[in-house]
């Protein structure tokens, strides 16, 4: 676990400042490739970027290469991870970059024969993300993150066969399986496919993650890394209880969750990784950074290029919120030191941000996902060979 990280997630959701946003209208409003422009990136030492990156390791979320590259170019981000309907919409848009990949993920499961016209658009829709993550890998040097079919979030073996394939296929490519991250949603299911994945040496982060059984759940069972969304617990709590000003970043619900499973993690020796995405402004507009900043320290964040921008762009002092030689837990090790299906299951339906969140989240990505194999069912057929 030495790779400093930058994680691409490919959604135009980047644009929204929320990172694993799928779950924003917006981002299902726009089908065509990001339209920010970008200035040419400039942080000095004594930026607020500078200072984070030293005491964080700092990730991008886009879905530019031409962004990604830039940044990269920093010295602040290494890292990226993918989402193939981003760039299979930018593909039909024309965008040659992006329309080859589309095609050349189409020829290579066209060219396995495989019986069933559902079977080779699975394929098809696997290696557009292998090769989307493959390009990726050209201009990062860290870690890829590829994530699996989320409707098959409930289903181990199924999940545990698409890591298995996705990473084959990476392999295939040159890239070494340790560069790669397998995505899960963090059901029980999905936990239970890390745990095996891990065994096999393929490292996973698990996403969709609101609450702190969830995350617990993931270390006691080995995933690498997990990617809360702190935003996201925020909106919940700001929804249930009808708030409409803001609160100190000290109490936003989502950062006090996050704090709790790095903490957690650093005072029971867990080797878990916790890189929280998706952000909000916790005492409101023109408070962008809020949560961003009140969890300096943590092992790593994936952070969207306007925010990026706004750190780059301050030399106000950053102050280290999380530390390992001070992290401390209230309380006790969950389930004894391993929750058990029951347990986590009845723990998980006692938190409601969990619950709502987690379902909300899978049923968005299976939504994104269905629209991303229309199109490349389409792309099946017409590229398939005639029939003689």
């Amino acid at each position: 676990r030495i790779f400093s990280s930058a994680v691409v997630a490919i959604s135009t959701a980047s644009l929204l400042l929320d990172s694993g946003s799928a779950f924003s209208s917006s981002s299902r409003r726009h089908h065509v490739r990001p339209s920010f422009a970008l200035k040419a990136i400039s942080a000095s030492p004594e930026s607020q970027l500078a200072q984070l990156a030293s005491m964080t390791t700092l990730s991008i979320d886009s879905g530019d290469l031409k962004v990604i590259e830039d940044y990269a170019a920093t010295g602040y981000i290494t890292d990226a991870t993918t989402n193939p309907l981003f760039v299979s919409q930018a593909g039909m848009s024309g965008d040659p970059t992006y329309l080859k990949l589309v095609e050349d993920a189409v020829k290579y499961a066209l060219d396995q024969n495989l019986d069933e016209e559902s079977e080779t658009v699975s394929l098809a829709i696997d290696r557009l993300a292998v090769n989307l993550g493959f390009a990726i890998s050209k201009i990062v040097k860290g870690y890829i993150s590829t994530e699996v079919d989320p409707r098959l979030s409930f289903d181990t073996e199924a999940s545990v066969e698409r890591g298995e394939r996705i990473i084959a296929m990476y392999e295939e490519m040159g890239v070494s399986k340790d560069r790669v991250l397998i995505k899960l949603a963090a059901t029980w299911e999905g936990i239970l496919a890390a745990e095996k994945l891990e065994a096999k040496g393929i490292q996973c982060n698990l996403t969709l993650i609101f609450g702190v059984v969830q995350a617990v759940a993931c270390a006691q069972y080995n995933a690498h890394l997990i990617s809360p969304f702190p935003g996201r617990v925020l909106d919940w709590h700001k929804m249930k209880e009808g708030r409409t000003e803001g609160v100190p970043p000290a109490e936003d619900e989502g950062v006090v969750a996050v704090q709790d499973m790095y903490n957690y993690f650093k005072t029971f020796d867990h080797d878990t990784i916790c890189m929280p995405a998706s952000w909000r402004p916790s005492r409101g507009a023109g408070y962008e950074l809020d949560e961003i900043l009140e969890l300096a320290g943590t092992d790593r964040m994936t952070i969207p290029a306007p925010l990026l921008e706004r750190l780059a762009a301050s030399e106000e002092a950053v102050d280290r919120k999380l530390d390992v030689s001070t992290a401390t837990y209230d309380g006790g090790e969950w389930g004894q030191g391993k929750l058990t299906e029951k347990e986590f299951r009845y723990l998980l339906n006692m938190d409601g941000c969990g619950t709502d969140k987690l379902a909300e989240g899978i049923r968005a990505f299976i939504g994104e996902t269905l629209k991303l194999e229309a199109v490349i069912l389409e792309k099946v057929r017409s590229m398939a060979p005639a029939a003689v």
